[in-house]
């Protein structure tokens, strides 16, 4: 059990069967009275987030989530498979859990599962993912005022914003936190 002024960003914790993360942390104090812990957080099992009250000294329980380093294997219908590195399992994911993230998965590519007492509640994309571009329009020579950009359409079949420079077969490093362009690789 911990003191509620103890939750920061990124605290997990129990409450009522429910598993939160806490995304943001406000401690409100007044003039007179007790303070008051105001928390967003997100359900780790359905993805809502909300806003938790607690007043100073209640306490709630933490809990120990272990990490564990997989590889994306392949997509079967509506799940996608990953290789454990350490024990050689192939946990199952359904394709809705990493919702837009999907987008970045390319075969043999690591990233973390967060596992609460056998169960996949969370995950951790690598900061960068490295993509071919399969689809650019030309640039033109010349065309060079104010930092122009064009859109290409990468291996994950969406569409970034690149430098005129970027052409058709390159391969660029993409930000999974935004989606923007990073460097040509």
């Amino acid at each position: 059990m911990i003191d509620v002024n103890q939750l920061r960003k990124g605290t997990t914790f129990v409450e009522e069967g429910q598993i939160y993360k806490v995304l943001d942390y406000t401690h409100n104090k007044t003039g007179r009275g007790s303070a008051t812990i105001r928390v967003s957080v997100r359900n780790m099992r359905t993805g809502a987030i909300r806003e938790l009250t607690y007043n100073n000294g209640v306490r709630v329980q933490d809990i120990s989530v272990d990490k564990r380093t997989v590889e994306y294997l392949y997509e079967d219908g509506d799940f996608l498979t990953f290789m454990d590195l350490e024990n050689y399992e192939q946990p199952h994911i359904r394709r809705e859990v990493l919702g837009d993230d999907i987008r970045y998965l390319t075969e043999n590519m690591q990233m973390e599962l967060v596992v609460y007492e056998n169960e996949i509640i969370d995950y951790t994309l690598p900061n960068t993912v490295d993509m071919a571009v399969v689809e650019a329009e030309p640039g033109y020579a010349g065309d060079t005022a104010n930092n122009p950009t064009k859109r290409v359409t990468v291996e994950g079949g969406f569409v970034v914003q690149v430098p005129i420079f970027v052409n058709q077969g390159d391969v660029i490093r993409i930000k999974t936190e935004d989606g923007s362009y990073v460097t040509r690789v």
